[in-house]
């Protein structure tokens, strides 16, 4: 059986090595794809360092962008004989024997489309991780997809809008809803995975990088929020084949129906309608 692990890094030099050193990189059946995208700082060195003599791939690519990288390594970096294939982001640490455990659950429950590794770690970890046995969502940190579903992804030629901000939400719609309309939506497509765990930076008050990663995460949670609009419409009328190539494609046609929300998150939702506006523009 082959395994393959994508792990999505934008300036990640910071912690790219804790990421890379929680995983089991001496493992013979796991193929790990270090997929650097867009990235100005030495991530890909550091990544270089750490895999060398290793049977892995440091993928230096250079325009960014989580979506985009995601349809490059699904639709051409992946060989289509992986059993699973497991997604992560390069700023996480994996608890030991998650990937294994992702497997093991999609090896257990034949008709899931995909399974979810649960947050470790954060004042609201323990929310999320009854949120995601609820409601049966995806954690971009770290989830896995089964062979199957990847190969029905890449029949259909279904990608993720390139300029998409989260592709873990529209991931899981697809699975939910098995590469239909939002009419077929059954939740138990996703398998929350007990036994995969990741952890992330923690936020720090007293840390100026923090505060400029949470000012970056709520501005791009706005963006997210206003696409999410567009997405519910396209999915519930045509399913992800109404996708488009960008969403700013159809911001034109949908920002004179968006408004802010109040309080101190409307005032990231204007920031985020006014860089739609530009990009409607561009």
């Amino acid at each position: 059986m082959t395994i393959a692990v994508g792990i999505f890094a934008h300036q990640e030099e910071r912690r790219i090595g804790l990421c890379l050193g929680s995983l089991p990189l001496d493992r013979a059946d796991i193929r790990f794809h270090i997929l650097v995208n867009g990235t100005t700082d030495a991530t890909v060195e550091h990544a270089q360092r750490i895999a060398a003599g290793r049977a892995h791939v440091v993928h230096d690519i250079a325009q960014g962008g989580k979506s985009r990288t995601w349809n490059h390594f699904v639709h051409d970096l992946l060989t289509g004989e992986e059993e699973a294939v497991i997604f992560m982001d390069g700023d996480a640490e994996i608890t030991p024997g998650s990937i294994d455990a992702l497997v093991a659950d999609l090896a257990a429950h034949p008709e899931a489309n995909a399974a979810a590794g649960m947050p470790m770690n954060g004042r609201r970890a323990q929310i999320y991780r009854h949120n995601l046995k609820v409601e049966r969502g995806l954690f971009g940190d770290l989830y896995a997809l089964p062979r199957r579903f990847l190969a029905a992804i890449r029949e259909r030629g279904l990608r993720l809008p390139d300029d998409l901000v989260g592709d873990d939400g529209m991931v899981a719609a697809w699975a939910h809803t098995d590469l239909e309309r939002d009419a077929n939506w059954v939740s138990e497509r996703i398998v929350p995975c007990e036994g995969a765990g990741f952890r992330c930076e923690p936020v720090s008050l007293l840390s100026p990088a923090s505060w400029r990663m949470q000012y970056r995460r709520m501005s791009n949670y706005s963006v997210r929020y206003f696409q999410n609009r567009i997405i519910s419409d396209i999915m519930g009328r045509e399913g992800p084949q109404g996708l488009p190539h960008r969403m700013e494609d159809l911001y034109g046609e949908w920002l004179p129906r968006f408004r802010p929300r109040g309080g101190m998150t409307g005032w990231f939702d204007r920031k985020a309608l006014a860089r739609m506006q530009r990009q409607s523009r561009a």
